[in-house]
């Protein structure tokens, strides 16, 4: 296989991750609208699900250096920290902004993470954004003030509910970047981020009891949950990091913008959400600004 298949591989693979990731979200409204599930109830099965299967990879790969990081307290710490602040900041709210909205907008409106970041590194550095920089947060600040009122001061479109978990969705992602620091170059992905998410799912079973909960356990109910776990996680987070290790950070970040993008127009295809021009053009103005961020930040 020349070079040029294997960056097409690598290309193919990072879209399709991306795009996993979004159909994972659908298939979360598709449980809240249709099978009465909660956020609570989907998120807590969720990552214990999700955990199990990468701890599982884990070991396929690593064998017993799948347990590394129990040799160290001081990473313990951190991991526990990770996934309770980090996994499950990041999970929850993104959930249930899909369950008081739909899967398009949550994920919009968690993609202006980077913008977050870009402020708590300025603010960590004491320096001011640069000229570009503070391009991007003004057209961030104006998609999400189209998404949330259509232009009308006077009223929200969004629900109050769907747009504080969808902002604070974004502020989990912040941290779920941040907190994790060299746990994953030290003990890789599967390692950290399986035994995060099966502690985190732990955590918040004990709190909400899932299978307290009455379901409607059918055929839907069964391949939307198997869906948001399996494909949401092995094979997004498979394909997605396979593809960056071919084609590099730089355009897997690009890619990575196909999950908003597939979640809303999985939304609007399978599940009937409608979405007017202005939430187009808000989508829009989000999304380019994670893109005017990532190309800026490559030439930096």
């Amino acid at each position: 296989m020349n070079q040029a298949e294997r960056m097409r591989i690598g290309n193919l693979m990072t879209v399709i991750g991306g795009i996993c990731w979004g159909f994972s979200g659908c298939c979360g409204q598709y449980l809240f609208q249709q099978r009465g599930a909660t956020a609570e109830w989907l998120v807590a099965l969720r990552l214990v699900g999700a955990g199990v299967l990468l701890i599982a990879a884990g070991f396929l790969v690593n064998g017993k250096r799948n347990v590394e990081i129990f040799k160290s307290g001081r990473d313990l710490v951190h991991l526990a920290v990770f996934a309770l602040a980090g996994i499950m900041m990041a999970q929850y709210p993104y959930f249930a902004a899909i369950q008081y909205s739909n899967a398009g907008t949550a994920t919009v409106l968690q993609y202006m993470f980077p913008v977050l970041i870009l402020i708590v590194v300025c603010v960590q550095g004491r320096r001011r954004p640069s000229g570009v920089e503070m391009a991007a947060i003004a057209l961030c600040l104006a998609g999400t003030f189209i998404l949330g009122t259509h232009g009308n001061f006077r009223e929200l479109t969004l629900t109050p509910k769907a747009l504080f978990f969808g902002l604070l969705s974004a502020v989990g992602a912040v941290l779920y970047n941040m907190i994790p620091g060299t746990l994953m170059k030290r003990y890789g992905v599967c390692q950290v981020l399986g035994f995060g998410m099966l502690l985190a799912g732990i955590v918040m079973s004990a709190a909400v009891r899932p299978w307290q909960y009455e379901m409607v356990w059918d055929g839907g109910t069964i391949l939307a949950l198997g869906s948001v776990t399996v494909i949401g996680t092995a094979v997004a987070f498979g394909l997605y990091l396979g593809g960056v290790s071919i084609i590099g950070p730089f355009k897997g970040s690009l890619f990575a913008s196909m999950e908003p993008v597939s979640a809303v127009v999985i939304s609007f295809l399978w599940l009937k959400t409608a979405f007017t021009g202005m939430d187009v053009l808000g989508f829009a103005l989000i999304l380019g600004t994670v893109l005017m961020l990532t190309v800026y930040q490559s030439k930096a």
